[in-house]
């Protein structure tokens, strides 16, 4: 069954690409917001204060529904939207690419551009850990402490079969765990739950949310 919502990346992820010696270095960033999008061009701006062009693309939202690029000085058409061409093609949503160039003294043309600013793009993508977004439900297990480690490694192993997602334990006078699960999955999770306690633990089931899980 297609995701309902567009994947992300996990972590921020840089890669240069050279072509007729200009450098192309490519930065893939998480980005909650067009601010936050905004503050890491910024930062790209300072730390490579002395390039001639900084191109960027941007797609912000759970759906994907906000879209910005630019060419920044580049010839109109050859730079920020190949990159936000690449963003939409690799299906993913709050995520910046910039794309900084170093003029090496050879003109690549429109054609050049393209090719190289959507490569840089593509490239470091190849290298960055996806987060698929799903709309899972929370399902509350508390646990007591003698069995907590074991629990949690249960735990962990079916929510990395089952497409779920297993926040940190809070610990107090028992151990509670909480996962975000398919809500397809809510009585396998229920009957497992109940043959790897033989029966001594229950789930509460709570409300939706959309929740990144790890690709993989």
């Amino acid at each position: 069954m297609p995701a309902p919502y567009p994947d992300t990346i996990a972590a921020p992820l840089t890669r240069e690409l050279v072509v007729k010696k200009s450098r192309f270095i490519a930065l893939v960033a998480p980005a909650g917001s067009v601010a936050s999008a905004e503050d890491v061009i910024a930062a790209v701006r300072k730390r490579h204060w002395d390039a001639r062009h900084h191109c960027t693309a941007m797609v912000i939202g759970v759906a994907g529904d906000q879209a910005r690029s630019s060419d920044d000085g580049e010839p109109s058409g050859t730079a920020g939207i190949p990159m936000l061409e690449v963003l939409r093609r690799r299906g993913l949503t709050d995520v910046v690419a910039v794309v900084t160039r170093y003029f090496g003294g050879v003109k690549l043309g429109a054609g050049g551009l393209v090719r190289a600013y959507s490569t840089a793009v593509s490239d470091v993508l190849d290298g960055a850990r996806l987060l698929h977004r799903r709309e899972l439900r929370e399902a509350v297990v508390e646990v007591p402490h003698a069995d907590a480690g074991r629990i949690d490694n249960a735990l962990r192993d079916w929510a990395g079969a089952h497409g779920a997602a297993l926040d940190d334990a809070v610990y107090g006078a028992s151990a509670i765990f909480t996962l975000w699960i398919p809500p397809a999955e809510e009585d396998r999770f229920r009957d497992d739950l109940a043959a790897l306690s033989a029966g001594s633990l229950s789930v509460a089931f709570g409300a939706t949310r959309v929740v990144d899980v790890p690709a993989g």
